[in-house]
C-alpha cells in the first residue's frame, strides 16, 4: 500500500464546520479534516473472482445460513440530513452464500458482494439469477452465481437514503446501459452506477457535481462522512461531492488504512 500520508491533501481549516452534522451539538465532538488521496490504484472490486481466490460458490448447507462478519461501519450526511446508513445497531449486516442469496431477491434489488480486503462489488439484481453491474470497465449482465466468486452477499436496498425509483425503471437504467466500455462510462465504480440505476441521482455520476463558475464563487455542498470505529469512537471526514467520499469509503474497506486516517484525525467523540 505504500505511505498513503505522502498523498494527503488538507482542506483549510477555515472550511471545517463546527458542530456535528447529525445536528446534535455535542462539547466533546472533534470534526476531522478531509483526506483526498490519488487514484492510482485499480479498483478493488475490479478483480475477477479467481483473482480473489475462488471460482464457483462452493457453501457447505450449514454455511448457507446468515454470517455476522467484521466490518467498519459509516453513516453519511449531506448538510444535516442522513443520506447513507450501514450501522449494526440499526439494520441487519449479516451475509449470505449467493444461493441463498438468490432466493431473497426481487427484480431491481440493490446487491453487495463482500470480502476481506477488497471494496463491496455492487450489483443490480435483474432476473433468473442474472446480474447487471459494472466490471473491469464494462457494464455487463452475468450470473450472480459466477460474479459472487466465493463472496457472501445481502440486499442493501436502504443503505442510501434516497428515495428508490420504480423497479422496472431500475432494471430499464441498468440495461439500458449494457455493453458500454471503459471511455463510455461515468461511473467510477460498481457502487455508484447501482446506486445511479436505483435512485437515479447526478450525483453518482463521475463530475456529477461540476459547479459553474458562478455557483463556484458561491457556498459548495459538503458532505460528512463518520466512521464508526470500534474502541476508538467516531471520526468525522468532510467532502466536496458524493463522489469523493463514497471513492475514499470504498479506499478504507479495500486497503486498510483507516488506522492511518485514525492517527492523523486522533480524538475521539
Amino acid at each position: 500500500m505504500g505511505n498513503q500520508l505522502d498523498r494527503i491533501t488538507h482542506l483549510n481549516y477555515s472550511e471545517l464546520p463546527t458542530g456535528d452534522p447529525s445536528g446534535l451539538e455535542k462539547d466533546e465532538l472533534r470534526v476531522g479534516v478531509a483526506y483526498f488521496f490519488s487514484d492510482e490504484e485499480e479498483e478493488a472490486d475490479d478483480r475477477s473472482a479467481s483473482d480473489c481466490g475462488f471460482t464457483k460458490d462452493h457453501h457447505s448447507p450449514a454455511e448457507e445460513g446468515p454470517l455476522a462478519v467484521s466490518e467498519v461501519e459509516y453513516s453519511a450526511f449531506c448538510s444535516q440530513e442522513c443520506i447513507f446508513s450501514k450501522l449494526r445497531e440499526n439494520e441487519d449486516l449479516n451475509v449470505y452464500s449467493a444461493t441463498t442469496l438468490l432466493t431473497m431477491c426481487k427484480p431491481g434489488d440493490l446487491l453487495e458482494l463482500v470480502a476481506a480486503a477488497q471494496a463491496p462489488h455492487w450489483a443490480i439484481y435483474e432476473r433468473d439469477d442474472r446480474v447487471i453491474h459494472l466490471h473491469m470497465g464494462e457494464i455487463r449482465k452475468d450470473s450472480l452465481l459466477e460474479v459472487s466468486g466465493g463472496r457472501r452477499g445481502r440486499i442493501v436496498n436502504n443503505r442510501y437514503r434516497f428515495r428508490p425509483l420504480p423497479a422496472d425503471m431500475v432494471m430499464q437504467n441498468a440495461a439500458g446501459h449494457l455493453g458500454l466500455h471503459r471511455g463510455e462510462i461515468c461511473w467510477a465504480d460498481s457502487e455508484s452506477f447501482a446506486a445511479w440505476c436505483r435512485f437515479g441521482k447526478r450525483e453518482f455520476k463521475a463530475g456529477g457535481e461540476a459547479h459553474s463558475a458562478a455557483a463556484a464563487a458561491q457556498q459548495q455542498q459538503q458532505y460528512f462522512l463518520k466512521v464508526h470505529l470500534s474502541g476508538s469512537g467516531v471520526h468525522t471526514l468532510v467532502f466536496r461531492s458524493l463522489e469523493d467520499m463514497i471513492r475514499e469509503r470504498r479506499r478504507v474497506d479495500a486497503s486498510g488504512i483507516l488506522k492511518e486516517l485514525s492517527l492523523v484525525n486522533g480524538g475521539k467523540e
